[in-house]
């Protein structure tokens, strides 16, 4: 055998390992540069293979697992200290709140595990469905995670990431309800589902086909609870939602098989925070590839339903008002907190335009006149999504929603107040001005030591009533995503699905606290009169 060929071709295979594995480079030079017997030649070249075999496949993984790793996850700077994200308040398993009253779910999950993977700030907004949209379109919000299914017209307004769950939608009906099984036994039966998801669609496709009629609902609990009572026959829903709802107590049925549904995604505005979605994007391939996806799926969709049992039983009177009494009570000062600021200032901007109505000069009376006509002429739901939604494209800041419902409500309640004043004005006598005048008083000193003493007592049980209407409209700004005692109920409604029980309760925390303050409003007038 050729001693140089043999040294050319052991140098040619095995100079990388003799390169990386340093410890056999004195064997080779031992070898090879004192030409030992072939023995010791053969002797290294079994070395080498073995050394080659052994080593080779866990270099091979090394090498994949990196790249793997440095595929899935770019290193992505984020452009903003924290970045808002709207979301639903009751879409379980989604996004719901846990007998702690905290938010949890499989959006919260994601959310929380994808920001902490690339170390950037989240700050969820809880706010439904409706008004998370219009939050994220209107710049109140970074992103939006809720169960929203991407379509083509969705894609016109948003970017959407990769899809992070495949739903499907299904027919629900009343448990017992043998009258339907079919699509076509719908013909002439109501179906409900919720405004602007993908059940919604499918059943005005098929409205036609099908003869049914569609009802509407804002959320959730409103859809299942009119099934519930009878108001609708049937309703569409999104699979995991109705599985989650059976799962926790409700007498549901799922007679037809479910549709291939469409694919969740996590969406920022168009053209806005790419860097937000590329790490959305990142971080559910590496959640993927590590198992830690399949771990909060499986979390929140199981067939185990002692895992989600409550630590108290909620199915009672007692357990809900056990459970959830400090939620309950915290929205009810929310409650509260929103009706006197916003009272207060409306007191002060509705008596101004109160005694602008009745003032001598009359481009007063003409500026108060449409000011009234104005802010009673829109609805205050109308009025409200204009200030959170609308406003903040013009003024150029965002308006939180704590602060847009005051303004709302302020708004609202001074226009009615200033129509108190002016008709607690007038009915005073009109001789008792032209009395004061006569005697040399201005038309000021008039009014304020004269007319207002009187026509103070003539308004105040108009003043508590006001305040009364007041306390009832903070319902409507939980359509803006203000968590008032109403909201507070829903949320909880979405978690125990004991709608019963709660609005009952919520029901009676209202007449308590209206009842007082209707007493107090008696005992205060009695002692001004």
């Amino acid at each position: 055998m050729n001693y140089f060929f043999l040294e050319s071709c052991v140098r040619n295979i095995f100079s990388p390992i003799i390169v990386k594995y340093g410890n056999y480079r004195n064997l080779y030079r031992r070898l090879f540069m004192k030409k030992r017997n072939m023995l010791q030649t053969f002797l290294f070249i079994m070395t080498g293979l073995v050394t080659f075999a052994l080593h080779t496949p866990v270099q091979a993984d090394e090498t994949q697992s990196t790249t793997a790793t440095s595929e899935t996850m770019q290193k992505i700077e984020p452009k903003k200290d924290v970045y808002v994200i709207a979301s639903d308040s009751a879409f379980a398993p989604f996004e719901y709140q846990n007998a702690d009253g905290e938010y949890v779910g499989i959006d919260v999950s994601l959310m929380e595990a994808i920001s902490e993977m690339h170390g950037f700030n989240i700050r969820m907004d809880f706010r439904g469905f409706s008004a998370a949209l219009q939050a994220l379109e209107s710049g109140q919000a970074d992103g939006m995670i809720a169960g929203m299914t991407i379509t083509d017209e969705r894609k016109k307004t948003f970017d959407f990431s990769d899809p992070y769950f495949q739903s499907g939608i299904q027919i629900a009906v009343k448990k017992g309800n043998i009258s339907i099984k079919s699509y076509e036994d719908l013909d002439g039966k109501t179906v409900g589902a919720k405004v602007g998801t993908e059940s919604a669609d499918f059943l005005v496709a098929n409205q036609e086909k099908y003869g049914y009629e569609i009802k509407y609902f804002d959320a959730a609990d409103q859809l299942y609870d009119s099934l519930r009572v009878g108001a609708i026959d049937a309703m569409m829903d999104d699979y995991p939602v109705i599985g989650y709802a059976i799962k926790n107590g409700q007498e549901l049925e799922t007679p037809i098989e479910r549709e291939t549904g469409g694919s969740y995604g996590f969406a920022v505005k168009k053209g806005e925070n790419p860097e937000l979605l590329q790490m959305f994007n990142e971080g559910l391939k590496e959640l993927k590839r590590t198992g830690q996806y399949d771990e909060i799926i499986n979390q929140y969709i199981s067939t185990d339903e002692s895992a989600a049992a409550p630590a108290v039983d909620e199915s009672t009177l007692t357990g809900l008002i056990q459970n959830n009494y400090k939620a309950l009570l915290k929205g009810l000062w929310q409650t509260i907190l929103l009706t006197l600021i916003s009272f207060a200032l409306a007191l002060v901007v509705g008596v101004i335009f109160g005694l602008f109505s009745v003032a001598p000069i009359r481009a007063l009376r003409t500026v108060a006149s449409i000011y009234v006509d104005i802010i009673r002429g829109i609805p205050m739901m109308v009025l409200a999504f204009f200030i959170f939604f609308g406003l903040p494209s013009i003024v150029g800041f965002t308006i939180p929603d704590f602060i847009a419902g005051i303004i709302t409500l302020t708004l609202n309640a001074s226009a009615y107040i200033a129509e108190i004043v002016r008709g607690g004005i007038n009915a005073v006598p009109t001789g008792q001005m032209e009395a004061s005048r006569s005697l040399g008083l201005s038309y000021n000193r008039t009014m304020q030591k004269i007319i207002l003493p009187q026509a103070f007592k003539i308004m105040i049980p108009s003043f508590v009533n006001q305040f009364v209407i007041s306390l009832k409209d903070t319902t409507i700004i939980s359509a803006i995503g203000v968590v008032e005692l109403l909201q507070t109920g829903r949320i909880i409604v979405a978690r125990t699905t004991q709608s019963t029980y709660v609005y009952l309760i919520i029901a009676v925390m209202y007449l308590i606290l209206i009842t007082a303050l209707t007493k107090f409003a008696k005992v205060l007038e009695k002692k001004v009169k």
